[in-house]
């Protein structure tokens, strides 16, 4: 059993790596730290853990994570990840972090959304974790940046148009919808259940921190800057995201054209699922699990294409992303301790 602890580990998305790992045959989690919590023991802070791990809280401190570990999953705060990884790194580690610190390429770009950034000799060395794009890449890293959860589903939907260059890249508009652990388990008024429920909102609109990291992404595959418009909303539902991309079709690009592509381009992808043709998938299909659902249809009337991409926002958009993820780094099949089928009632 290889040893692996996570930094942050009392939030939604530290929650999700431990009910992950919790049933994970070749890994176990030797430690895990938060600072609003240290002391507290796990079934306390999250009963529903209770006999999945007889551990307590430690502080955030890169000598008690690393003192019996083999790989770090940093679940904390953007900026705060970047504080601590060059220590855990050179402690010999490995790190998937699930902040955006070592998503991008570029720290101007970083920067110009985030804040400074304090590490950026690293960002060379990072890769992007993608699965379905970078999975040799992943899988010879010391550090992996878990991409964000708006980020997977649109990038998905869109990579196989953009790589045979069957849409004008200049055309994209992802329409997103979100659940509302995306927001984290921190208060805030915005996310009270009174101010959540029976409604349906934009946000953060054409100023979303995501766009840069989906942009980054389009761009490499499609060999030229790629700038899109991207509104998400919150969803009175506790998990899962919903993209609806719309893109003009290239001339002459016809819906077996697209249709071929998709099925090139994710043939052999274990968490990639292509929705028949005529049926759209839902949020509640992939609720809990690693997949990310797929469909589209061509509109001849206006020469667009539409396509529907779902995931859960803290297994696939997050921490189920970030075992996939793990699993590669250590030589482990992809799928291991992710095969699980969906929640789906």
């Amino acid at each position: 059993m290889v040893p692996v602890s996570i930094a942050g580990a009392s939030g939604y998305t530290g929650f999700e790596l431990l009910r992950l790992l919790s049933g994970h045959p070749r890994v176990r989690v030797t430690t895990i730290t938060s600072r609003a919590n240290q002391g507290e023991a796990l079934a306390d802070v999250y009963p529903a853990l209770r006999r999945h791990g007889d551990l307590h809280f430690e502080d955030t401190d890169p000598d008690a994570l690393t003192r019996n570990a083999e790989l770090v999953f940093t679940a904390l705060p953007h900026h705060a990840a970047m504080e601590i990884i060059p220590s855990l790194l050179d402690r010999g580690v490995r790190v998937v972090d699930l902040s955006a610190d070592f998503r991008f390429r570029d720290a101007s770009v970083y920067e110009a959304w985030y804040q400074k950034h304090t590490a950026p000799h690293l960002l060379k060395e990072a890769v992007y974790g993608l699965p379905e794009l970078y999975r040799d890449r992943i899988a010879a890293a010391r550090l992996v940046g878990n991409p964000g959860c708006y980020p997977t589903s649109i990038i998905l939907a869109c990579a196989p148009l953009l790589r045979e260059k069957l849409i004008v890249a200049e055309t994209i508009v992802a329409d997103s919808k979100s659940g509302v652990t995306g927001a984290g388990r921190g208060l805030a008024l915005t996310t009270h259940y009174c101010e959540v429920n029976d409604g349906f909102r934009a946000y953060k609109v054409a100023e979303h921190r995501h766009t840069p990291e989906v942009e980054q992404e389009l761009s490499l595959l499609a060999g030229k800057p790629v700038r899109i418009t991207f509104t998400p909303h919150l969803v009175p539902m506790s998990r899962g995201i919903l993209s609806t991309v719309y893109a003009q079709l290239e001339p002459g690009v016809d819906a077996q054209k697209v249709t071929d592509a998709f099925h090139s381009f994710y043939g052999t992808a274990r968490f990639v699922r292509l929705c028949s043709p005529g049926q759209f998938p839902t949020t509640l299909q992939v609720r809990g699990s690693n997949y990310c659902d797929i469909a589209w249809k061509t509109d001849p009337r206006t020469g667009r294409v539409i396509v529907v991409s779902v995931i859960d926002n803290l297994t696939r958009g997050a921490s189920g992303q970030a075992v996939c993820n793990m699993n590669l780094m250590l030589g482990f099949p992809e799928d291991c301790g992710l095969e699980a089928a969906p929640w789906q009632p």
